[in-house]
């Protein structure tokens, strides 16, 4: 039996009434499959991981670049970022939730010891309408930070919303009082921050300016230390330190360095009954150069020979003490 070829080159069999041919299969496998794929676009290869981590670093500067207004941050696979802070401790819980604070949720130990405080606590939260939520205390350590002693009872609040440091000072004359403002210049500790907006509020301060960079900032450890003060005194946030001074000096109000080496010292300072933004330097470091430079006077603390230097958190409480003091006379 044979087999003969047609015209168009196609075995045709015998028997059979059409030919066999390859159905342009042949042609489309001569035709490839188009251009090969960019080595940053095939997602197996090195060259898009590289493109991936530069295009999140791009974002991540986007981010930082537009302050308090950035939108959510995202973790690994593109979950978002849980940015709430943890207040923690039963008075600071407490007084947070009486001044209505945003909260999401609050968290109690099981088996938890009740006071006056929890039942407050719980009381407020329900009223509230904020979900409470009983975890055992190994739970609730891993949620907080190793060193801070939450007494059973954790609430979960937003992230903190910065004042505007001008429109602080606005308020403050609004109200006809006479400003008396904290600034923090290299503080670094959040408790810190934390002993400083406690004793701003204990003696008559009617606010806290942070600087954006190198500076603490009201997370959980401020919070815990503060005990429930950061919940009424704001605390503003200025992007750059130096020109907000400036622009507090415009307003009619003295800038007073608080610095060991001070030419001016606290006990009687003549400027207490004026507009005052105190500004604390850093434990270690001091003012900065820059800063003091737009200082109206430095003031310095007497203390003994044999010590070195206040904490900063310290420091600031004398110094207050000293202002309300003298304003008081």
């Amino acid at each position: 039996m044979s087999n003969k070829k047609s015209r168009t080159g196609a075995v045709r069999k015998k028997g059979l009434g059409k030919a066999v041919g390859s159905g342009g299969q042949g042609r489309q496998a001569l035709e490839g499959r188009g251009p090969t794929p960019r080595a940053e676009d095939r997602e197996y290869h090195a060259a898009y991981k590289a493109k991936k981590s530069r295009e999140r670093y791009e974002a991540a500067k986007l981010r930082h670049a537009g302050g308090a207004g950035r939108g959510p941050e995202r973790g690994r696979g593109g979950a978002k970022k849980d940015e709430s802070e943890l207040v923690t401790g039963r008075n600071a819980v407490l007084e947070a939730l009486r001044t209505r604070i945003p909260a999401t949720a609050l968290y109690i130990a099981a088996r938890i010891e009740m006071d006056d405080r929890t039942r407050e606590i719980l009381r407020l939260a329900t009223n509230r309408n904020v979900p409470v939520l009983e975890v055992m205390r190994p739970e609730m350590d891993r949620m907080t930070e190793r060193d801070t002693v939450h007494q059973g009872v954790v609430l979960k609040v937003p992230p903190m919303e910065y004042a505007h440091p001008l429109e602080m000072l606005d308020e403050i004359i609004g109200r006809d009082e006479v400003p008396l403002i904290v600034a923090l210049d290299g503080v670094t500790d959040p408790r810190n921050l934390g002993a400083i907006i406690r004793s701003t509020a204990a003696f008559g301060g009617q606010g806290v300016v942070v600087p954006q960079r190198r500076s603490a900032g009201l997370n959980s450890a401020a919070w815990k230390t503060s005990a429930g003060a950061a919940a009424r005194i704001p605390v503003a946030m200025a992007s750059n330190l130096t020109q907000t001074l400036k622009e507090f000096k415009k307003q009619g109000v003295f800038v007073l360095g608080l610095d060991g080496g001070g030419d001016v010292s606290l006990p009687g300072l003549e400027l207490a009954d004026r507009p005052l933004v105190l500004v604390i330097g850093s434990e270690g470091k001091g003012l900065s150069r820059l800063v003091t430079e737009h200082c109206d006077a430095v003031v310095s603390i007497p203390i003994s020979s044999a010590t070195e230097s206040l904490n900063a958190g310290i420091a600031a409480s004398v110094a207050l003490y000293e202002v309300a003091k003298l304003r008081a006379e």
